[in-house]
């Protein structure tokens, strides 16, 4: 059974620690803290480890270590409790975390259920008796600060670009970095470790660094996470126009896909003033911006992730000479990457290709719209986190006050989305519908996804076909003549809305046709 012993974290406390069971090799995780600072860890020897870190100034003026200690623990449980600590108790917040992140893998051992059972316990021993955590580990798991953190376990595939990527700036070779990623591969979760890990580093920690995230609420969101977390600071996200403010040695960014060229954008003076402080004239886009203003340069993106013609065109970033490097492991959908790819497939080619059977994901095809919503509001109040999301299929009459709703099928009416910053974490959000551009980024448990009356199929033609009239981006569609390049946005947003639900996804299909194909193609490919 797990247990938590607490000591003071001086002298006499250490003397104490010198005669417990547990305090000579045996594995423990510890934390200290002073009210205000935590650092977490672990060891084999709690004893001495207690007197290295106060011999630290940094760490000498902890107040507590509590000790967490278990009869059955081995040096993978430890591990495990000693990063599960750090990602939800910097999503808590009570503390400000001192640890860098040391670049752990994702491993499986024997019986590691059980340690995770453990640690639900050891958190209710924190949260109720020791006082020092107030939330709950589903809440937490949920909030943006424990999806963001750059503490993850990585895969092997993240890891080694990370490793690949640091060794090249330490050769000072000034190419740049393109990170590709199909929705759910952790490119995000990669972007702020890497940045972690140079910054903490002796060798990198000199460099003027930034993290770019083109999207509002995204960068928003992590913000708040370099808040909480020695070594960084908010203000080291940026947004594209901040990059020409300083002179950088390093700039990463995550959702490249979303940096803007000058077509269908908002304030136009404002991206020319950007342009002319670099020389690049109205040509100039978001991506020259990057590129012009810094040594080292690290792009995370996916080319099926552009939605809207103001999104720079995929032939910009093929242009690139650059150090390329793939994320294949998905870590978001439990589908894994057989449900991304046979999302992929359906809409590129219009049948499946290689598809696999996938078990253990929840993926549903609904004739009627309520039933569907329903079931989402149900996983919400289980799970948390499900949301109704759609193409921007309907006009937003809400927004004008034109009317009190702006979704209407079959009778069924629904609203939009009220705001487009942090939607998914607002109160309302499980009574309305968000669209591409408040879900592109983030994770949601359950995804109920409504296709619109802007995408059909034709079952003569065997192909989808884009209704330019139903659909009401005003920005995205302007100025496009090319029908199949409307379609590629449409068709992409679908495939990113498709791709946000980890245990699974509904779907109601507007179209009768398209309805029928989905699950003639689709259906069969889940495990009852």
């Amino acid at each position: 059974m797990s247990s938590i012993k607490t000591i003071t974290f001086n002298k006499e406390g250490f003397e104490k620690l010198k005669n417990f069971h547990f305090g000579k090799n045996w594995p423990i995780v510890y934390i200290l803290e002073d009210g205000k600072r935590v650092y977490i860890g672990e060891t084999f020897r709690a004893y001495s480890r207690a007197k290295q870190h106060y011999d630290k100034e940094d760490r000498r003026g902890m107040k507590n270590m509590h000790l967490i200690f278990d009869e059955e623990y081995n040096k993978s449980a430890t591990l495990d409790t000693e990063s599960w600590l750090i990602q939800y108790m910097l999503a808590d917040g009570m503390f400000n975390l001192q640890n860098g992140n040391a670049g752990l893998q994702n491993h499986e051992y024997y019986n590691k259920p059980k340690y995770e059972a453990k640690f639900k316990t050891i958190w209710d021993k924190l949260k109720n008796d020791k006082k020092i955590v107030k939330g709950r580990l589903i809440d937490l798991k949920n909030s943006d600060l424990f999806k963001y953190s750059p503490y993850k376990k990585l895969t092997d595939d993240q890891l080694m670009i990370a490793e690949d990527i640091k060794e090249s700036i330490n050769k000072n070779d000034k190419k740049v970095y393109m990170v590709k990623g199909k929705p759910g591969t952790g490119k995000t979760v990669l972007a702020t470790y890497l940045f972690k890990q140079l910054k903490d580093s002796e060798k990198f920690n000199n460099l003027e660094m930034g993290l770019v995230i083109p999207q509002s609420a995204l960068r928003d969101s992590i913000r708040k996470v370099f808040k909480n977390i020695t070594n960084l600071y908010a203000n080291m996200v940026l947004g594209p126009n901040d990059v020409v403010k300083k002179n950088y040695d390093l700039l990463i960014v995550d959702e490249a896909h979303r940096l803007k060229q000058r077509k269908n954008i908002m304030g136009y003076g404002a991206f020319d003033k950007v342009n002319k402080k670099l020389g690049l004239g109205k040509r100039g886009n978001q991506l020259d911006w990057v590129l012009n203003s810094a040594k080292y340069k690290i792009l995370f993106y996916d080319e099926n992730q552009t939605v809207r013609p103001s999104d720079i065109h995929t032939k910009n970033f093929k242009a690139l000479n650059t150090k390329k490097y793939e994320l294949m492991t998905q870590v978001r959908v439990e589908g894994g990457e057989n449900y991304v790819n046979l999302i992929n497939d359906f809409f590129d080619f219009g049948k499946i290709k290689k598809a696999k059977k996938i078990s253990d994901y929840d993926f549903r095809i609904y004739d009627n719209i309520e039933k569907m919503v329903n079931d989402i509001k149900e996983k919400n109040k289980k799970y948390g986190l499900s949301r109704m999301v759609a193409g921007y299929a309907w006009p937003w009459r809400t927004k004008n006050g034109e009317a009190n709703y702006d979704i209407e099928i079959d009778g069924y009416r629904l609203l939009w989305n009220k705001t487009t910053l942090n939607w998914i974490n607002t109160k309302s959000s499980i009574e309305e519908v968000g669209c591409i551009h408040t879900v592109q980024g983030y994770d949601l448990n359950y995804a109920g996804v409504i296709i619109g009356p802007d995408i059909s199929y034709d079952p003569f033609k065997k192909d989808f076909i884009i209704h330019k009239s139903n659909y009401y981006d005003f920005n995205g569609k302007r100025g496009i003549e090319n029908s199949e390049e409307l379609k590629r946005y449409i068709i992409n947003i679908y495939k990113v809305l498709l791709t946000r639900g980890i245990k699974g996804t509904y779907v109601y299909i507007v179209d009768d046709n398209l309805r029928k194909y989905f699950r003639k193609y689709l259906s069969k490919f889940f495990c009852d």
